[in-house]
């Protein structure tokens, strides 16, 4: 950078710090430029001898014309903005602005001095918009070059993975802010046929195969990750080939994360688990979901859950009358409070303790603020723990469950929705049969005017029962890892798609139905594991280590989707699907319950596991939980009272 072109740097970077100086060196360049693009003309018209006769022509040109093009500009907004972020729609404006400057100088000056020569208006208008373009241009470029000087001397050495329209983004907003420390190297770019060319004087440098090579020779400190729709396999194979350069990666934002009005260099950030997942934005039908909660009190059991938080954040963009959040635990209650009164202000929040195996406290809440939905997120979840705890997990799941829909009935609530699971779908556990008993309630229950809808889906990442957690703290204490089968898969879900996709079912179902949401590929959670361990900055069986610890009671090797798929039938949304299974009589339903609910209080866990296999036939039970049966402590009471007839 020469030493003019250094100085004028300084002097427009001092200049931009104040909008008054700024402004004032855009009115003093400008009228510049109009007084000299009229000299010029006049010497270009009269070839460097302007005759005697044409002085008075200059002199009023160079004042009438300045003044006219000065009043022109202002009101096209070219005497404000920063010329350092000059665009193709600037130059547009410029070209237009001039356009009719030059028009009103042809009709002022007939009216004022007839006699000019008229090539003197196409002349002038050419000289005008090349110096007021070319001037800006040179702002642009000095800014820039500057920028770049500062940058090399300080900044992180950086590729851009993805010549697209995000990556060029990514580079000008680069370019143009100097608080950015980062000196673009190059671009790569799965596409081969962009190998080789210059993205705004940057060169495309190769594909992913060429990142190792690259990163060496150009001695890269970053790669970073210019590619918002990119799939899960995608920032895999990237973050693979990240890691055999050993080079850090960060990634923008997807599609569905864009925040408008930020620029894509200010949402860089580390690549995250849920990239790895590739889950395309949720298209949600906003209207109807709209129809459905606007206006109306919503309660949420489960409130200060995973799911249940959600749920509540993406309830109140639909401005419901207020949410009652209905909750055990009494101190996530008071963060998700606190949280929703200080990012939805207008959505009136109340916090309610209370178990939903509390028949009395629900009617008390229910009675109290009229909902009129009720999202029932409330459950035990965790698989192993609930094979241990067999009878809590009945009365909580079943029998809870039971309390607050009846109670919904009762109170008038005209739409009641359950958060369920995959697992209830050919069961071998208690708590997937749990949750199917709870969707045979659901579906025995709609004879009346409450409509009742539940949501099936599968693992939802980075909730507090999810492996995520787990393993981010085996990784932090370093390692190992605990897997509990190389081949063990499972489908997973980001907590707000899994939150968005449960209002959009709601809205869906007409009642007495159970949603299906697509849950797209399974993932195997070796994977996961490793993939993790490489996001921390560590080698997979070099620095953190993956033990193998055999599967845990209660869990499938596969989650069975391809039943679900086989007995559903597809619904208006292309990611919702209607499980079309049958059902059970009212009156069966509520015989079994009573019938289990004499189990829980004999603490019989032997009739509890026939009675959950009669009422649920394609329960398998775990191995774990027969042994506990058949060794002896429960065989005695297993025979002891018949099941319910059906």
């Amino acid at each position: 950078m020469s030493d003019f072109s250094a100085f004028l740097f300084r002097l427009i970077h001092r200049a931009d710090r104040s909008d008054s100086a700024r402004r004032a060196l855009i009115a003093a360049i400008q009228i510049a430029i109009f007084e000299l693009s009229v000299l010029t003309a006049f010497l270009l018209r009269f070839e460097f001898r302007i005759p005697a006769g044409e002085i008075s022509h200059l002199h009023v040109a160079s004042l009438a014309w300045v003044i006219v093009k000065l009043v022109v500009f202002h009101f096209a907004g070219l005497t404000r903005g920063w010329w350092r972020f000059v665009s193709l729609h600037d130059l547009g404006r410029l070209a237009a602005a001039n356009m009719l400057a030059a028009s009103a100088d042809f009709v002022l000056t007939i009216l004022i001095t007839p006699g000019f020569p008229r090539s003197i208006y196409i002349i002038d208008l050419l000289i005008c918009f090349l110096a007021t373009a070319g001037v800006r241009v040179m702002v642009r470029a000095i800014m820039e070059m500057g920028i770049q000087v500062q940058r090399q001397d300080a900044g992180r050495r950086v590729l851009i993975y993805g010549a697209g329209a995000a990556g060029a983004a990514l580079l000008r907003e680069m370019r143009s802010n100097p608080q950015l420390r980062y000196d673009v190297c190059g671009f790569l770019d799965d596409d081969t046929h962009k190998v080789g060319l210059s993205i705004f004087g940057v060169r495309v440098l190769g594909t992913a195969q060429h990142l190792v090579s690259v990163v060496a020779s150009q001695a890269i400190d970053e790669v970073l990750i210019a590619i918002p729709s990119a799939s899960g396999s995608q920032i895999r194979a990237i973050l693979q080939h990240c890691h055999q350069a050993e080079v850090d990666c960060k990634t923008i934002p997807g599609l569905g994360d864009l925040v408008e009005g930020n620029g894509l260099a200010n949402q860089i950030r580390e690549v995250a688990v849920e990239d790895l997942l590739g889950r395309q934005p949720v298209r949600l039908e906003e209207d109807q979901i709209r129809r459905s909660l606007a206006g109306r009190v919503v309660l949420v059991t489960g409130a200060a859950g995973s799911i249940g938080s959600e749920l509540c954040r993406q309830i109140a963009r639909f401005s419901p009358a207020a949410i009652v959040g209905f909750e055990i635990a009494e101190s996530p209650l008071f963060v998700i409070d606190r949280e929703m009164r200080q990012a939805f202000p207008d959505v009136p929040f109340y916090p309610e303790i209370g178990s939903i195996q509390n028949r009395a406290r629900l009617d008390e809440v229910l009675s109290h603020y009229s909902p009129s939905v009720v999202y029932h997120a409330a459950a035990y979840k965790h698989v192993p723990m609930m094979e241990a705890h067999v009878f809590e997990a009945i009365e909580n799941n079943v029998f809870g469950t039971c309390n607050v829909a009846t109670a919904a009935a009762e109170h008038g609530v005209q739409d009641f929705v359950m958060i369920s699971s995959d697992k209830a779908v050919r069961p071998t556990n208690v708590m997937g049969a749990t949750k199917r008993i709870a969707e045979l309630l659901l579906l025995a229950l709609q004879n009346g005017r409450t409509r009742y809808v539940a949501v099936r889906f599968g693992n939802v990442l980075g909730s507090s029962g999810s492996v995520i957690p787990v393993f981010k703290k085996q990784i932090a204490s370093g390692g190992p890892v605990t897997v509990t089968h190389p081949d063990m898969r499972r489908y997973f879900m980001t907590i707000p798609e899994a939150s968005q996709l449960v209002l959009q079912a709601a809205a869906i179902g007409k009642g007495g139905q159970i949603c299906v949401l697509d849950m797209g590929a399974p993932v195997r959670i070796v994977d996961l594991a490793r993939n993790l361990i490489l996001l921390s900055g560590l080698k997979p069986d070099e620095d953190i280590r993956i033990a193998f610890t055999g599967m845990r009671p209660g869990e499938k090797l596969f989650e069975e989707l391809s039943t679900m798929l086989e007995d559903t039938v597809p619904t208006a949304h292309e990611k919702v699907r209607i499980f079309v299974g049958a059902g059970m009589p009212e009156e069966d339903v509520f015989a079994w319950i009573g019938y289990l609910r004499e189990i829980c209080e004999a603490r019989d866990t032997g009739r509890l596991v026939l009675a959950l296999k009669e009422m649920v036939v394609d329960y398998s039970p775990s191995a774990d939980l027969l042994k506990r049966v058949i060794g002896g402590r429960d065989a005695s009471a297993a025979s002891a009272s018949p099941v319910p007839s059906r």
